[in-house]
């Protein structure tokens, strides 16, 4: 009986870890883009049409620029450094790439956070409110995830590291809801201004259901992880 309960566990740990390692690939492309969109805006390549780019508001297109860079890393990294069960088999690097991923969490989240204070989303207010709220709550899982497994509080780490996965698969969330809208209704309640009805559900559309529903899994299961 415990036999078959232990292989039972190790069949869905894989299914998670296998999971997990699909979800990076399918963000592959989208962090592809975003790099390239980054260094481009950096000075590293031709420079974009893009309504994010303001003509002679340096500050604000390199905090764009460097948020579209490094956050980048974030829906591959994050999925990879759960997937990949290095805690285990390889803690020293599961390590150092936690601190990578904490510091690419921390850098997107305050280039988001400086480009909304300096220039503002195009949605106007109700957009830099939601993605405003979400460069804190991304800032905050990061410092959370952080500061628990330095006081070796394994559980709570777990935890507050799913919420960082999460959150870390919100920009590639956001291009995907978008597009499956697109493909099921041809875009209805949106505008080139992000101003109907759908995209003022995304300014926080993209991260807190996901939240919420996770919130619920883990109340539902006090072991979870």
């Amino acid at each position: 009986m415990q036999h078959s309960l232990q292989k039972k566990t190790a069949k869905g740990a894989a299914a998670k870890a296998a999971a997990l390692v699909f979800l990076a690939l399918l963000a592959a492309p989208f962090s592809y883009y975003a790099a390239v969109f980054g260094i481009d805006g950096l000075g590293g390549g031709p420079q974009r049409d893009s309504y994010l780019f303001v003509p002679g508001a340096a500050w604000s297109n390199a905090a764009i620029s460097l948020h579209m860079l490094i956050g980048a890393a974030l829906p591959v990294l994050a999925p990879l450094q759960l997937g990949l069960g290095l805690s285990g088999r390889l803690p020293a690097l599961h390590r150092w790439l936690g601190r990578l991923l904490i510091l690419a969490a921390c850098v997107t989240a305050a280039g988001g956070l400086a480009f909304t204070a300096w220039q503002g989303t195009i949605g106007g207010w109700p957009m830099d409110t939601g993605f405003s709220v979400y460069g804190l709550l991304l800032l905050a899982a990061a410092l959370q995830t952080a500061r628990l497994a330095r006081q070796g509080q394994t559980a709570r780490h777990r935890r507050w590291a799913l919420r960082l996965l999460v959150l870390a698969m919100g920009s590639w969330l956001y291009r995907v809801q978008y597009g499956l809208w697109a493909l099921a209704t041809g875009g209805a309640a949106s505008n080139p201004q992000f101003t109907g009805g759908f995209d003022l559900f995304m300014n926080a559309g993209f991260y807190l259901p996901w939240l919420l529903l996770l919130e619920l899994i883990l109340r539902r299961r006090p072991s979870a992880p």
